[in-house]
């Protein structure tokens, strides 16, 4: 790494230079404030190294020059002990780190490399962060259905505000995805999205999960703890599954959402928190408001907008590209296709658990089968079985819904023809002009 090191001390940055040479350093030196801008204008340095009291330009004045120019720059501050005061203010105003003279080789290179490494680490936090927003870009999701349109247009929307929102769905639709597009796709993407699933941490101690609690306040509180609410502070807070939240920490997320402050167990002195709430269930809130069991100023407090995610059975024509994007994650070294049969099974399924269980069962028939192409013996037992138990309802005399019908024999048409119109038109035994009509009636026509 080139480094550069300002000082007016010439006997000192002989020491420096030679202890930072030996160390694997490029040095350049600078014995001057204005000489060492210079040399920073004249090729980029990712490391300075800066004594604070110079006659010109002092460290500080140096730190907010080189600042303006390069703002990843590690700079670390020299100090005698009685500038300290100045050397923290510099800290505060972008330093990396100072050395207290005088100090030994050793506590100068590791300021050093623990600077480096925050920086890394820093780095590689902005570069996920960047990744996950793509990941979760709305033109990324899967969207086939005219009512996953609307969920996505609605939520694009809400990304560029801070209302809070409820996410109402199913178990394994998808809710805690939307959320993330939600929070990646704000003002706020650059700080935290703090998740809680409320059932899975037990009742005694969601609250301190929550808010946090001071040592002492309770049997085995040994230590201060920060709550999620506070660590999410600036960003988003996902409160998934809010239908089991407990009445006295409804009253308590209220205030935070109203007063926009808390305090933590034990503890009298409030925190303010700046927090988007995103909070999602597969319960009828409504019914449970109904019911006394749920908060009514708190069910309109969260869902200012609601989005309701519709289960993967009304969705159907949305499976064949989840499954493309299952296998393709599954299987990155191979090309894995499966089977129209295959497929037409997998789209009549009525798919209890959804988006997750659909991802479980194609996991399940690329690790079990090993093969290439997957076909309809690869399907699990359990859910070849309940195949044929639609078709045994069906043999039975129960009436299923004429439309469900008739688009189901679309789309298995259309799977069967690999897509041409005219050889499915065939299949249905109806003419071509007759099928575009029930497939754009149906919003099947690509």
């Amino acid at each position: 790494m080139k480094a550069l090191l300002v000082d007016d001390d010439i006997n000192l940055t002989k020491v420096l230079s030679y202890q930072l040479k030996q160390s694997g350093y490029s040095v350049s030196v600078a014995h001057s404030g204005k000489e060492g801008l210079k040399l920073f204008k004249e090729q980029i340095f990712p490391l300075v190294i800066s004594d604070i009291q110079m006659p010109d330009i002092n460290g500080i004045q140096l730190l907010e020059e080189i600042r303006k120019i390069d703002r990843d720059a590690i700079f670390i501050l020299i100090t005698a002990f009685g500038s300290i005061d100045q050397a923290v203010r510099a800290c505060e105003l972008g330093a990396d780190d100072y050395l207290t003279k005088p100090f030994s080789r050793e506590q100068l290179i590791f300021t050093i490399e623990k600077a480096v490494k925050i920086h890394r680490l820093e780095n590689e936090n902005l570069l996920l962060k960047q990744e996950l927003g793509q990941h979760f870009n709305f033109d990324n999701l899967i969207v086939q259905s005219p009512a996953m349109e609307k969920v996505v247009q609605v939520a694009s929307r809400l990304a560029q505000s801070d209302s809070n929102v409820l996410i109402l769905g199913e178990s394994g639709t998808g809710k805690n995805l939307i959320a993330k597009a939600i929070h990646y796709n704000s003002r706020r993407k650059d700080k935290p999205l703090i998740t809680v699933n409320c059932p899975s941490i037990p009742d005694q101690l969601l609250e301190s999960e929550l808010f946090g609690h001071v040592k002492g306040s309770y049997t085995g509180a040994i230590s201060d703890r920060r709550g999620k609410f506070e660590l999410a502070d600036g960003g988003t807070i996902f409160l998934d599954e809010i239908g089991d939240l407990k009445p006295e920490l409804q009253a308590k997320l209220l205030r935070v959402i109203q007063e926009k402050e808390f305090e933590r167990i034990g503890e009298n002195k409030p925190i303010k928190v700046d927090v988007r709430i995103i909070s999602a269930t597969n319960r009828d809130l409504k019914k449970l408001v109904e019911e006394n069991r749920f908060r009514e100023d708190l069910y309109y407090r969260l869902s200012v907008v609601p989005i309701v995610i519709p289960p993967l059975r009304e969705r159907t024509e949305e499976i064949p590209a989840l499954i493309d994007m299952m296998l393709k994650k599954l299987a990155s070294d191979r090309k894995i296709r499966i089977t129209p049969r295959a497929l037409s099974r997998l789209q009549t399924y009525h798919w209890p658990g959804n988006v997750r269980e659909l991802e479980n069962i194609i996991e399940q028939m690329v690790v079990l089968s090993g093969k290439d192409v997957l076909d309809e013996e690869d399907l699990p037992e359990s859910l070849r079985q309940s195949a044929s138990a639609d078709v045994e309802r069906w043999d039975s005399g129960e009436i299923l819904p004429l439309r469900q019908l008739e688009k189901q024999a679309i789309e298995r048409a259309l799977q069967m023809a690999d897509g041409n119109q005219s050889q499915a038109a065939r299949l249905l035994e109806i003419p071509r002009h007759v099928l575009i009509y029930k497939m754009k009636k149906f919003d099947l026509l690509k």
